[in-house]
């Protein structure tokens, strides 16, 4: 590492101001700063000593997917060499051409096998996601003059997990060039956005290329073949429709978006972000309360219509979405609640929000997405409330 030290050292000058290459300094930044701890360090009598910096915090995110990456590997290549060995098909493409490359095949029972073919549609979408995503950040630093922050790192991580696998990669380009412009950069950049950009990127995706992003047939990466998610059978004919155990529902061996089906790989990944501090507990516990509060007042209206409707919260829980929503999602530091109390609030209304569109909407058995970028924008208001709360009960007791 050295030698790579050494080299960058030695082209450092022609990025500062007044070198050749003066304009492209936030590029020489980003990648001495990804390689290496910065070698700046706060200087004079007074300041706050702490090892935790932007870099750090969301390298810490990024190693609490490690497992939910992981299983997004192996479920995807699990469910496609299922549905190829069930309906006796022949994976065909340059992924199964490259896979017979390499001597392995589809044997849903091989757990190499499964998560080589989970790579090899997992990896394109977020190689595009980078490359694309990557392109404007560096842009707008370019412009702006600043350097380009780690903020990416995570939105890089998110965005790809949240997708179907058959996805076409130029929507993938163009639902992350909406998600970090439209939903970060215009507002400031990192820090400054009111919105998840990666949930931006994937509303953009959902409203503007529908029939890519849901349905039955985009779940499974095998061509032609179609296959209803647990939350779709579920919307269709209630609990009693689903052809999944609940225990495989935890596991994440069912069809869905790539990293969102393992509510177990998503609980590994909120010990591990409450453990070091990065993700708020009070968001999480309050998600879940309201998702369970929401859930039981609905369990007690009951219907004759909607079978949602009878569905108990250890279902809604691992269905669809909620588990990577409430722990990856729901607690973005900079578009949830800032305040102890306000996070309480932000994250309740989350789980009876996302209940509600989940339920109600006939047309959408899905809701934590919608239901996160509401709140998104209702997150200040709460601050204020809570805020000025707090300032009258001081001026009362100091008076």
């Amino acid at each position: 590492m050295k030698f790579l030290r050494d080299a960058l050292d030695s082209v450092e000058p022609h990025f500062h101001k007044g070198g050749k290459l003066e304009i492209l300094y936030p590029l020489y930044e980003m990648i001495d700063t990804f390689m290496f701890t910065p070698g700046q360090v706060a200087s004079g009598n007074t300041h706050v000593r702490d090892g935790i910096d932007l870099k750090r915090t969301m390298i810490t995110v990024a190693m609490a997917l490690g497992p939910v990456i992981l299983m997004t590997l192996y479920n995807t290549g699990y469910q496609a060499n299922s549905a190829l060995a069930g309906a006796g098909l022949e994976a065909v493409g340059w992924r199964a051409d490259l896979i017979r490359l390499l001597g392995l095949g589809f044997d849903p029972s091989n757990i190499l096998h499964n998560m080589v073919h989970g790579f090899m549609w997992f990896f394109p979408i977020f190689l595009v996601t980078q490359i694309a995503g990557g392109i404007w950040e560096v842009i707008f630093a370019t412009v702006r003059g600043h350097e380009v922050n780690e903020g990416f790192l995570v939105t890089g991580l998110l965005f790809p997990l949240i997708l179907p696998p058959t996805i076409p990669l130029w929507q993938v380009a163009v639902g992350i060039s909406f998600g970090v412009v439209i939903g970060k950069e215009i507002y400031g950049g990192t820090g400054r956005n009111i919105f998840n950009p990666a949930l931006t990127a994937r509303a953009f995706l959902f409203f503007a290329y529908p029939a890519q992003i849901s349905g039955d047939a985009v779940w499974t990466a095998v061509d032609g073949y179609t296959g209803a998610t647990a939350l779709a059978q579920a919307a269709q004919g209630g609990v009693e429709a689903i052809t999944y155990t609940w225990w495989d529902s935890f596991i994440g061996l069912i069809p869905g978006s790539m990293g969102e089906t393992s509510a177990l790989a998503c609980l590994m990944g909120a010990g591990y972000l409450i453990l070091t501090g990065i993700g708020s507990w009070r968001v999480m516990l309050s998600t879940v309360l309201g998702m369970i509060a929401m859930t039981l007042l609905l369990n007690l209206i009951g219907s004759d219509t909607n079978p949602m409707v009878s569905m108990g919260p250890h279902w809604h829980f691992v269905l669809g979405g909620f588990a990577f929503a409430f722990v990856f999602m729901a607690t973005d530091p900079v578009s949830a609640s800032m305040t102890e109390t306000g996070k309480f609030v932000y994250g309740f209304f989350i789980g009876v929000l996302g209940i509600l569109v989940r339920v109600i909407n006939p047309a959408y058995p899905e809701g934590w997405m919608l239901a996160i970028l509401f709140m998104n924008s209702m997150a200040p208001l709460i601050d204020y409330f809570v805020l000025e709360k707090n300032i009258k009960r001081r001026m009362a007791r100091d008076v």
